[in-house]
């Protein structure tokens, strides 16, 4: 957004070479931001910011901008959990029966320990071929390396989160408890697959 700012008009080329990433990296981020009014795109021009902004700089309230201020909790989608105690085998069928790309690793007391994705499982199989037997708790994306989101964030929270981290998904906790020790609970889960739908479904009641 800021590059936009600053240089706009600017091309999708331009943005990802000025950010040290490529062009695809970034082509959902950019369709993301212009479905949330925040920018405009232009054939042979490029992007620039929407001219429709209020004093703060935000957008003027639309379908979009209300879809984008709703609390995660009215978008999240159910999470699928697994023990860390599961197999890689045992991750790899739930992932295709469940059709996500990624799913929530918890402990013996139901707290949150970590993610696993796709990514995670393909990167621990490449030649190995006791890999379907270990334990997900070794192969996880551990908590203290996740980005979360709680119910109470809005959708346009959760976006950015994901932009700015470059990740598909954000897993939805809540506090199990006010002690320090007390760890969080996967509630829900929300991607960018969940917001593109939750967009469409609003245009087509609009």
């Amino acid at each position: 957004m800021e590059l936009v700012r600053k240089r706009g008009p600017i091309t999708g080329e331009q943005i990802a070479e000025l950010l040290g990433v490529t062009r695809p990296a970034i082509r959902s981020d950019l369709g993301l931001l212009v479905m949330l009014e925040y920018l405009e795109a232009k054939p042979k021009v490029g992007y620039f910011l929407r001219k429709d902004r209020d004093e703060n700089g935000e957008p003027a309230a639309s379908l979009a901008h209300d879809t984008a201020m709703l609390p995660v909790r009215e978008a999240m989608s159910v999470p699928i959990v697994m023990r860390e105690t599961a197999t890689v085998s045992d991750a790899v069928v739930t992932l295709f029966l469940e059709n996500v790309g990624s799913l929530a690793v918890v402990d013996a007391e139901g707290r949150l320990a970590g993610i696993v994705s796709r990514k995670d499982l393909l990167k621990v199989s490449l030649g190995n071929p006791q890999a379907s037997q270990m334990l997900l708790g070794l192969v996880m994306t551990r908590l203290s390396n996740l980005a979360t989101v709680s119910p109470e964030h809005t959708v346009r929270d959760a976006m950015a989160i994901m932009i700015a981290r470059e990740i598909d998904g954000l897993p939805v906790v809540v506090p199990r408890g006010k002690e320090a020790d007390a760890g969080v609970e996967v509630v829900g889960r929300i991607t960018k697959t969940t917001v593109v739908k939750l967009f469409y479904e609003a245009s087509v009641r609009g």
